[in-house]
């Protein structure tokens, strides 16, 4: 095992840095020891550099950074059965106490003992060699990538609002924002039977690559948009109103679009994260019984993830666009910051290292 284990540290708020990090000394029964391959930057990660917190998280002291990442398995506690050494897999990064009320009734990402890569006071996974819960990790089929593998973690996101939401075959989706989490939201939605998705954003170039994903409609939204403009925009587009809304954006506007579009009886599920508080026509809402429904992260929905990349129904390939190295890292998240691309992936190997020899990239 190679001694360098490099990692990105954020120090405090624009102070990242790559700097080696002592090996994890010693191993649970339950763990495994990662040398971690692709790990890529989240919005979340984002935050966190550009100004020390993420809503109530907030740094106080050096964090590694990453979560949305895949690994190799190099060396296992003595209770893991599942895995064996050699074996590629994607990382959930939650892992929770398993024994709180919340855990007990299959709700554990609500876990107030919950230790989240990357989440403050937590380390992340943007570390060469990297020890996890070996029952939150999962083993990749050879059709798989480590790229799609690092990718179950948003996607997962997408899954879990699609669910919370109750979107079902037939139904009609207006998806709000299509940055990462609104693409992965779309494809989920279209993967559980939407039979029309409107997607909405402020720039024409995520909307191409929404149209390119599979949505049925899109609408550029300009920032000073008309709030009943844009409601009525919706409507004509779907000749009607969406049964299920979802706002992948947490911005003010969006969320108000989400519950005023939505049409009566139906729900608007708000996965972004905008301001602790907001000025909503809940009123309307209330009286058209519009369910109004939050998500955090996602709960049992990395194997769902997993199954809809493995058969074929869902391809998150088009979303990484950009790909970097462990010791460009700060380049990395530049661009992530500009919104340059869809998804920044930062490879701790050679790309394709531990790819099946089918998916070595041209």
């Amino acid at each position: 095992m190679a001694q360098d284990n490099l990692g990105a540290i954020l120090y405090k708020t624009k102070d990242l840095r790559i700097e080696t990090i002592p090996l994890p000394e010693t191993l649970g029964d339950n763990e495994v020891l990662l040398k971690m391959d692709c790990v890529g930057i989240c919005g979340s990660d984002v935050h966190y550099w550009q100004s020390g917190a993420c809503g109530h998280f907030v740094l106080d002291a050096p964090m590694v950074m990453g979560h949305e990442a895949s690994g190799v398995v190099c060396k296992m506690g003595a209770q893991v059965k599942h895995l064996s050494v050699g074996d590629r897999v994607a990382i959930e990064p939650g892992v929770p106490c398993r024994y709180c009320e919340f855990c007990k009734t299959g709700r554990y990402h609500l876990c107030p003992d919950m230790k989240f890569c990357a989440t403050p006071p937590v380390h992340g996974n943007l570390v060469r060699y990297y020890k996890h819960a070996a029952d939150f990790c999962y083993k990749l089929p050879d059709n798989i990538t480590m790229e799609e593998g690092a990718l179950l973690e948003p996607l997962s996101v997408g899954v879990h609002a699609c669910r919370r939401g109750g979107v079902s075959a037939g139904d009609v989706v207006l998806v709000l924002g299509a940055g990462p989490i609104g693409l992965v939201t779309l494809l989920a939605a279209k993967a559980m039977g939407a039979s029309r998705v409107l997607i909405t954003d402020i720039l024409e170039s995520r909307l191409e690559t929404a149209k390119k994903l599979g949505a049925d409609h899109t609408i550029l939204v300009a920032r000073d948009s008309n709030e009943a403009h844009l409601v009525h925009q919706v409507h004509e587009t779907l000749g009607g109103h969406p049964d299920i809304s979802i706002d992948a954006s947490g911005a003010q506007s969006t969320v108000r679009l989400a519950l005023l579009a939505t049409k009566s009886g139906g729900v608007a599920v708000l996965v972004g994260m905008g301001s602790p508080e907001l000025t909503l026509p809940i009123a309307g809402a209330l009286a058209r019984e519009v369910d109004i429904r939050g998500i955090f992260r996602y709960v049992n929905e990395y194997p769902i993830a997993l199954s809809l990349i493995a058969s074929g129904q869902i391809n998150v390939k088009p979303l990484v666009t950009h790909h970097f190295s462990l010791e460009e890292s700060l380049e990395a998240y530049e661009v992530a910051r500009k919104g340059l691309g869809i998804k920044v992936m930062i490879h701790l190997q050679p790309r394709d290292t531990n790819n099946p020899k089918k998916f070595v990239a041209q």
